[in-house]
């Protein structure tokens, strides 16, 4: 149910992430997309019920928690002008709320290396591929199963204005340092 959705995404995920940061030096705030109708939305499909598209993203938000510091952590829960609840994917969410906010670069970090030219075979990892690129890889079925949805919200975020997109191992110790600090990176940069 949406209510188990909400309870779940806002409470114990949102808060345990929300602790992390805290615990590690940083500060945080853990709000939800329903917060200050921060994430507008309506139903993506009568027949899934409770799930939804992203109508609007609200930044004032964001940017004020950021402009005082803080690092927001928001669960993918949205609401529609009556207030009906809907459960939205994160990555969809992300690359919304990155769009919306302007960003230069989205990092979407999954249990995969990256896009890869041959699934079997890590060492075939892409390092960086324009969206169009693939758009078309997807479509040869190079980009299958649980990545689709991953390169469809990259190709989301670049249309929406963001640069580039990075899909990387968020498994790999200090892989975001490595994205933002070396030449190499890591992953898969999907660029516009």
């Amino acid at each position: 149910t949406v209510e188990l959705a909400q309870m779940t995404l806002s409470g114990k995920v949102n808060k345990s992430l929300v602790n992390l940061i805290e615990v590690t030096g940083g500060k945080s705030v853990g709000i939800s997309g329903v917060d200050g109708r921060l994430i507008e939305a309506k139903p993506k499909n009568k027949k899934l019920g409770f799930v939804g598209t992203i109508t609007s993203v609200n930044t004032a938000i964001i940017n004020d928690l950021l402009n005082s510091g803080y690092i927001p952590v928001i669960s993918t829960i949205g609401c529609d002008q009556s207030g009906a609840i809907y459960n939205i994917n994160a990555d969809t969410a992300a690359a919304h709320i990155a769009g919306a906010l302007g960003a230069e670069r989205l990092i979407m970090m999954t249990d995969i290396a990256g896009i890869l030219q041959d699934k079997g075979d890590p060492s075939s990892l892409i390092p960086e591929i324009p969206a169009a690129e693939a758009g078309i890889l997807k479509k040869k079925g190079v980009i299958d199963g649980g990545m689709i949805p991953k390169v469809d919200c990259c190709i989301e975020a670049i249309g929406r204005g963001v640069k580039n997109v990075v899909i990387m191992d968020g498994r790999v110790p200090h892989a975001i340092l490595m994205e933002l600090l070396t030449d190499e990176g890591a992953g898969t940069m999907v660029t516009g």
